[in-house]
């Protein structure tokens, strides 16, 4: 068994980031900016976004943070939206949801511009996915993509589970998957004897919150497990949605959680961050060009 640890390659990721913006700045002066709409007090919310903020001062890059109140209304986020489509100086776009229930979130995930949505969530950048073109992808399944880079994973002609189904996670990693040529199941709470299709599963990705959804009788000897879920304990302990120490014994790669996973999902945000800022730094330069 082999841990996938993904606090180690975010770090690496993030090294070659920092260098890569070093070298953007020294190129064209350029700094890539990622700003976040963050509404309410939602402590859980409020300490990811402390985190993406210490991700960006330690890469170099330049961050802000529009904290809004829970009772804000759709039009002061559409037009906060809106100056910041139009900021040069802004690269990367993140809404950091949920949203609050008064708020139409499809309308404010459709308003970022496709160019600077570093999230992956614009129907624009959801289609360039599943066609398989380029454009932005969701960090978190980006992230997972990344960690069977490292570790020399092939998902090619394998069987994979994703479970669960949610815009953020479950579609976009089924996507990447079946870009990749593996053979994609997705799981979600409707499916009938979630057993019967682990079982078979060569790969297991899952993360939908909920402590100890698999278990070791659920998987074959050998699987690649991928515990994308995040939970607390009632005794305050941070897990995942996997039964690690019993499955562990019969996996030859699992990711921990937390450490596997989580880490990985904000390298992503600064690797689509850093992308985003070169387009736009290319744009600009085209466009200083047709003027002369």
């Amino acid at each position: 068994m082999q841990i996938l640890d993904g606090k180690a390659l975010s770090k690496k990721i993030e090294l070659q980031v920092t260098e890569e913006v070093k070298l953007l700045k020294e190129k064209c002066g350029c700094t890539p900016g990622l700003a976040v709409v963050l509404v309410g007090q939602d402590p859980a919310s409020a300490a990811y976004v402390n985190m993406k903020k210490k991700a960006c001062d330690r890469a170099g890059f330049y961050s802000i943070t529009h904290d809004m109140p829970e009772s804000i209304s759709q039009e002061a986020i559409e037009k906060t939206i809106i100056m910041m489509n139009n900021d040069t100086n802004i690269d990367g776009i993140l809404i950091q949801l949920p949203l609050p229930s008064q708020i139409d979130t499809t309308k404010i995930l459709e308003l970022v511009s496709p160019e600077k949505d570093v999230d992956g969530f614009h129907p624009f950048n959801v289609g360039r996915l599943v066609t398989n073109l380029d454009g932005f992808v969701p960090c978190t399944p980006l992230g997972v993509m990344e960690l069977f880079k490292e570790y020399n994973i092939d998902v090619k002609g394998k069987n994979c589970v994703v479970i669960g189904a949610s815009n953020i996670v479950g579609k976009p990693m089924a996507s990447l998957l079946l870009n990749a040529d593996a053979t994609v199941e997705i799981c979600h709470i409707f499916t009938d004897d979630l057993k019967r299709h682990t079982l078979n599963a060569d790969v297991i990705l899952v993360g939908v919150g909920v402590i100890n959804l698999i278990t070791e009788d659920m998987v074959k000897d050998g699987v690649i497990v991928i515990d994308i879920g995040v939970s607390r304990t009632a005794e305050g302990k941070l897990v995942g949605d996997v039964d690690f120490e019993n499955v562990s014994k019969k996996s030859s790669y699992i990711t921990p959680s937390p450490g596997g996973v989580g880490p990985m999902t904000i390298a992503m945000l600064l690797s689509n961050t850093l992308k985003a800022a070169k387009i736009n730094a290319q744009k600009l330069k085209d466009q200083a060009k047709d003027a002369k």
